[in-house]
């Protein structure tokens, strides 16, 4: 029997929600008004699709109709699985896979990213982590 697996697609983001926090693991403080409206939700970044697909480069080719073999092109996605991720809620879709609930969010809904500090991408420039 296989295993089933659950695919990204896209620029979406598969979210596992933490519920309840007034102030997160990793020191963000939620106000009460955006807990009680359900504004603004945390949790931990499972997987991520491969990004916004964007169209073959301009050929300097005057013939369209050829058909080409060139590959699906994605620009890259900012989260990365651990990230810990501050998103609206409202754009997220509910989903229970395999008895787990997880949420489904497009990359433009997340306003902010926690990534520990040494992975894989190098501090954004004139941001100072030392505020949170």
């Amino acid at each position: 029997m296989s295993e089933k697996r659950l695919i990204v697609v896209g620029d979406r983001v598969l979210i596992e929600p933490l519920e309840g926090e007034e102030r997160t693991d990793v020191g963000l403080y939620l106000p009460p008004t955006a807990i009680d409206k359900q504004a603004v939700q945390a949790g931990t970044v499972v997987a991520v699709g491969p990004g916004t697909p964007v169209g073959p480069p301009a050929e300097l080719d005057d013939e369209p109709w050829k058909i080409g073999a060139t590959e699906a092109r994605y620009l890259p996605m900012q989260a990365r699985p651990g990230d810990y991720a501050l998103f609206f809620r409202k754009a997220a879709v509910e989903i229970t896979f395999e008895g787990t609930q997880y949420l489904v969010a497009p990359q433009g809904a997340i306003l902010t990213l926690v990534r520990e500090e040494g992975e894989g991408e190098e501090a954004a420039e004139g941001f100072d982590p030392s505020f949170l």
